[in-house]
């Protein structure tokens, strides 16, 4: 075990400068003299700088030379740099042009946003939009953002927050009208420009937890040629518009409409919210809805061909994550189809149905029929159908492009004339970066893939995916027959006959799910030298949809006992020391996890929980999706509705601060200031009451950050103080 605070702090250090890819692109195929081909891969990376402490982005491009469908060769094409300022980047679609959208602080600390229009050479073009003042701050959010070329490359496509009227106080001394200024023209000009003083400090709804500042967008467009900016008209008021893409022949545009009314629900992790496609002409007279309206879409994408779309569709399920159908719009025929089914059960090759977030923004095959999605599989089990398939639009046949590969998880970046560059990673390696062509329909298991860079996985840990069946008392009556899974990290160089301690982790969600994926907090904790369980309980996304179905009205008890069970599974293994199991979990995580150390007193020596949900009913009236507490409860919910005395007692019987007098566990609760998903009073209210008990507690209070703690240095504070907790825990040190 690793105690010495410089030496857990070196440790982190090392594992956290690994880089994270953030996209990919590929560049057009240009022919050689010797038939050959060649194309240049453009790539961006974040990396933590802890001294700074921030987020650093990073370009590296490669080169990929290629015979007929075959790799030849391929390597880097020199280092890598720093990107300076840039919120959002797209090569128009011959590759000829680069828009980029840039942020720019002046010397009053006004943020000021660029447009900027790059050929291969030179800058073209570089607009300042908020000297302009068409619309507000451009959205680079990967909730409504988009920066999309038309195809005659001469339209820019984005979305921005709407202009708003300019507001001043009652009190604000107004400037005098001269006579010469005082006809009729003039006074009216004056009239339409003059602020707003009752709207001075009127509230304007926001999408929530990381959608700060964001309420009404609209759909932008920038003429190259001219810099003229127009701000679409025609679209409906009751949605806000975004992830917006070129209909064919930029005849208008095709985009994602969300209710906001009777209010706007939180909208970052719930994939579940009421939309509809649309698709709305240039002029804005006339705006066509796709879709039903009846339940979530997402994620639009145009085929080769422009005669299909491609898009994402959610089912009756009112949890913000689920199982999603794969449905396609003929533009001719103007007919929805679906291609893939919502999966209620595994099939009988272990397809468990589409979790995708988000498709990549190319994902179509050359052929205009094959569509590529990379979506959790379970754990992303490395056998079977793994997490990387390519589906055919015609028949719906799912085939897998990665099974029995060593990699626990992939990501499609992009897809360029059948070449692909992908992202994968597994729970010991970092991400790297492969290519590969996609082969003929009904080869596509044949592929071959090749590494653009190599990532080594970390000496001395080992993972594994273990699946638990529920005791038969634990089945759920309703949806019996589930099982669910672990993955487990194991730390290398352990002394003979010493066990290490086991450090358990729920999810949060709790409809999401731990991937077999590079993760910094359970690889530098196994790095100090504890086992790492990862609980993915019934009602975890990629088990199929009767799976989470499965968990509302049964939070606090079933995913309790699915933890409990992985823990005893992994116990009775005799691997670990079972007198040193630790817990961490962050959100939903930390609610099982306050169960946990509530319904079993005594068992886990410590744990730390961030953002922790602890008391349903007065979560209510305080998170940005009071929706989601309602529906996991097991209720209804209804925004003209008040919960009824029953309900709320209901929901404080399934709240863990019911548990709070038998706990004796140790707790280290670290709380952000700006959470809108879970406030802190949440922590504040467990804080105090283990407080009041004289149990072991310790509150962290970051100011600057929200729900996801992601600020990398409060990130780098949270592992420092959880490391030091657990020792203090476990009695290797006198203090924390």
């Amino acid at each position: 075990m690793v105690t010495d605070s410089e030496e857990i702090a070196e440790i982190y250090r090392e594992i956290s400068k690994f880089p994270t890819p953030l996209k990919g692109c590929i560049g057009p195929q240009v022919a050689l003299k010797d038939r050959g081909k060649y194309c240049t891969i453009y790539t961006e990376w974040s990396q933590r700088d802890l001294e700074q402490p921030k987020r650093v982005k990073l370009c590296r491009e490669y080169i990929v030379f290629c015979d007929e469908n075959s790799i030849v060769y391929n390597g880097p094409s020199g280092k890598c740099a720093e990107l300076q300022g840039e919120l959002l980047t797209r090569d128009s679609p011959s590759g000829s042009l680069k828009a980029v959208l840039r942020g720019h602080y002046n010397k009053k600390g006004e943020e000021q946003q660029y447009l900027e229009i790059w050929s291969k050479n030179s800058k073209e073009k570089s607009i300042n939009l908020t000297a302009l003042d068409k619309h507000g701050k451009v959205y680079e959010d990967d909730q409504f953002g988009c920066l999309v070329w038309s195809h005659s490359e001469t339209l820019l496509l984005y979305i921005a927050e709407k202009k708003r009227p300019k507001v001043e106080s009652f009190f604000q001394t107004k400037p005098e009208i001269s006579a010469n200024e005082e006809d009729e023209d003039v006074i009216k000009a004056e009239k339409w420009q003059k602020p707003m003083q009752e709207d001075q400090f009127v509230y304007w709804e926001d999408w929530g937890e990381a959608l700060v500042n964001k309420n009404t967008p609209v759909l932008c467009v920038l003429d190259i040629e001219s810099d003229n900016i127009s701000v679409l008209e025609g679209v409906p008021e009751h949605i806000s518009p975004g992830q917006a893409i070129w209909a064919p022949r930029d005849t208008g545009i095709i985009f994602v409409g969300w209710w906001h009314e009777p209010w706007r629900l939180g909208l970052k992790y719930c994939t579940n919210r009421k939309s509809a496609l649309y698709c709305v002409d240039l002029t804005g007279s006339e705006c066509l809805q796709i879709s039903s309206g009846i339940n979530s879409v997402r994620s639009p994408r145009l085929s080769p061909d422009q005669r299909h779309v491609i898009y994402l569709e959610g089912g009756n399920v009112r949890t913000h994550h689920q199982c999603y159908s794969l449905s396609l719009y003929d533009l001719d025929k103007k007919i929805t189809s679906t291609v893939v089914k919502i999966v209620d059960h595994p099939t009988v090759d272990g397809f468990t149905g589409i979790y995708s977030s988000v498709l990549a923004q190319n994902c179509w095959a050359m052929d205009s029929q094959r569509v590529l999605i990379d979506t959790a599989q379970r754990s992303r089990k490395v056998t079977g159908l793994s997490d990387l398939i390519v589906v055919n639009s015609a028949t719906g046949s799912v085939t897998s492009l990665t099974a029995g590969s060593e990699a626990g998880s992939w990501t499609l970046l992009d897809v360029h004339q059948d070449l692909m560059v992908v992202s994968c990673s597994s729970p010991n390696c970092p991400p790297n970066l492969k290519v590969g062509f996609l082969p003929t329909v009904g080869k596509e298991q044949g592929i071959t893939w090749v590494a653009l860079d190599e990532a080594e996985p970390l000496p001395g840990i080992e993972w594994k995916i273990l699946t638990f069946t529920p005791p038969f008392e634990q089945e759920n009556p309703k949806f019996p027959g589930l099982q669910f899974e672990g993955i487990l990290l194991l730390p290398g160089q352990r002394k003979k006959g010493v066990k290490p301690p086991l450090v358990v982790s729920p999810h949060g969600g709790p409809n999401s799910v731990f991937v077999a994926s590079w993760m910094l907090l359970p690889v530098a904790l196994c790095r100090l030298g504890y086992t790492m369980l990862l609980v993915n309980y019934r009602g975890s996304s990629g088990f199929g949809q009767d799976s989470i179905r499965s968990l509302p009205g049964n939070i606090g008890s079933q995913d309790v006992k699915d933890v409990q069970c992985a823990v005893g599974s992994v116990l009775k293994e005799g691997g670990v020391d079972s007198e040193k199991v630790l817990l961490i979990g962050g959100s939903h995580g930390g609610f099982i996890g306050c169960h946990l150390i509530g319904q079993y007193p005594g068992f886990y020596k410590a744990f730390a929980t961030r953002n922790p949900v602890i008391n349903l009913a007065s979560k209510l009236g305080t998170t940005d999706i009071p929706d989601h507490t309602m529906v996991q409860a097991g209720f209804d919910f209804a925004p003209d509705q008040l919960p009824t005395p029953s309900v709320l007692t209901e929901m404080l019987s399934k709240s863990p601060i019911t548990y709070v007098s038998q706990v004796r566990t140790p707790v280290l609760i670290m709380l952000g200031e700006r959470d809108k998903r879970v406030h802190p009073t949440q922590g504040l209210e467990l804080y105090r009451a283990l407080k009041a008990r004289g149990v072991p507690v310790r509150l962290l209070w970051y100011p600057d950050d929200n729900h996801s703690l992601s600020k990398v240095g409060t990130e780098a504070d949270v592992f420092m103080n959880v490391a030091l907790w657990f020792d203090f825990a476990l009695g290797i040190t006198t203090a924390a």
